[in-house]
C-alpha cells in the first residue's frame, strides 16, 4: 500500500461526501478542489501515523468490517461497490487496509485528547447563562389539519369542489369539534390522516406561510376557516398553545456537556495537528 492508493481512496470518499458522485463525474473545478482536500488529508494522515502518540494503537478487524459495511450502504449492491472500486483502481482487500489506516488516525486523534479533564458544572453553567439565546424555545402550537388537494383530473378535486368539500367538513366540525381526528382519518388527503391529522408541535418556520399565519392566530381549541397553500385547501385546529420558554439548566446540561466537550476535543486536536505539521515542516526544511 502506498500514498497513491491512499490518494485514490480519499478522492473516492471526498467525491461522495462533498459532491455526491464518483470521481470520474467530477467537473474540472470540483476535481481540483477535491484533490486539494485529498493532498491535505494525506499529509495529515502521514504526520499522525508517524507521531509518538501512534505507538501501540491497533484497530480490531471488526471495526474495519463495520466501516466497510457503512461504505457498502451507499451502493445499490455489492456489484455496484466493486465497480466503483475498480474505477478507482481499488479492490475490497485494499479498501480494508485503507480503512484500517483511516480508523487508526481517528483513534490516535482521540488518544491525543484523552487526558483532557471533563468540563465541570461551573463551566457549563457559565456557558448556559452567557448564551441565553441558545436555550430559548419559541412559542409553539400543537395542531391537526385536514387537507383536500386540487386536481382538475378528478371531479371531486376540482378547485371549487375541493373547497366545497372542505367547507362542508368544517361546518360539521364546528358543532362537533371533538370529531376532528375522525374526520381527518376519513377525508384528509395528507399522510397525517393516519394519525388523525396530527401535525405535532409546530414552531415558526415549519409550515407554509399561509398556514403558519393562520395557525398562530388561533386560540386554543379553535378551528380555522378554509386556508389555501400550494398543497391545496386546509382546515386547521389549534389543540394547545405552548408558551415561549427557556430550557432549564438541568435539562440542558447533558446535551450541552456533550456538545461543548466535543467542540473542545476538536479544538485541541486541531492545535495538536498544527504543532505536529509545523514540527514536521521544520524538520523537512532542516534536511532540505
Amino acid at each position: 500500500m502506498n500514498t497513491e492508493h491512499g490518494g485514490r481512496y480519499h478522492l473516492l470518499r471526498v467525491a461522495h461526501e462533498q459532491f455526491g458522485c464518483e470521481p470520474a463525474r467530477l467537473g474540472a473545478e470540483q476535481r481540483q478542489q477535491a484533490e486539494r482536500i485529498v493532498e491535505r488529508q494525506l499529509r495529515i494522515e502521514a504526520a499522525v501515523l508517524a507521531s509518538a502518540e501512534a505507538r501501540g494503537v491497533v484497530i480490531p478487524d471488526g471495526q474495519v468490517e463495520q466501516a466497510l459495511a457503512r461504505i457498502a450502504e451507499r451502493y445499490a449492491d455489492a456489484a455496484a461497490l466493486q465497480q466503483a472500486l475498480a474505477a478507482s483502481d481499488l479492490d475490497a482487500a485494499l479498501l480494508r487496509l485503507l480503512l484500517a489506516r483511516e480508523l487508526k488516525v481517528e483513534a490516535i486523534l482521540e488518544r491525543v485528547c484523552a487526558a483532557l479533564p471533563p468540563l465541570g458544572d461551573t463551566e457549563l453553567s457559565l456557558y448556559y447563562f452567557n448564551h441565553p439565546e441558545q436555550f430559548a424555545r419559541p412559542e409553539a402550537r400543537t395542531a391537526r389539519h385536514i387537507l383536500i388537494t386540487v386536481n382538475p383530473d378528478f371531479a371531486e378535486n376540482t378547485r371549487d369542489a375541493a373547497r366545497a368539500r372542505l367547507e362542508a367538513i368544517g361546518k360539521r366540525l364546528r358543532s362537533k369539534p371533538e370529531r376532528f381526528a375522525e374526520q381527518a382519518l376519513k377525508h384528509s388527503e395528507c399522510p397525517t390522516a393516519l394519525n388523525g391529522g396530527q401535525l405535532g408541535q409546530v414552531v415558526p418556520g415549519t409550515l407554509y406561510a399561509e398556514l403558519e399565519t393562520c395557525l398562530f392566530a388561533l386560540r386554543e381549541g379553535q378551528l380555522s376557516g378554509v386556508v389555501e397553500s400550494p398543497l391545496g385547501f386546509h382546515l386547521l385546529r389549534c389543540e394547545a398553545i405552548v408558551p415561549a420558554r427557556r430550557i432549564a439548566l438541568e435539562d440542558a446540561l447533558p446535551r450541552l456537556r456533550e456538545r461543548l466537550e466535543q467542540r473542545r476535543r476538536k479544538a485541541f486536536q486541531r492545535q495538536w495537528l498544527a504543532r505536529l505539521l509545523d514540527s514536521n515542516a521544520c524538520v523537512e526544511n532542516a534536511h532540505g
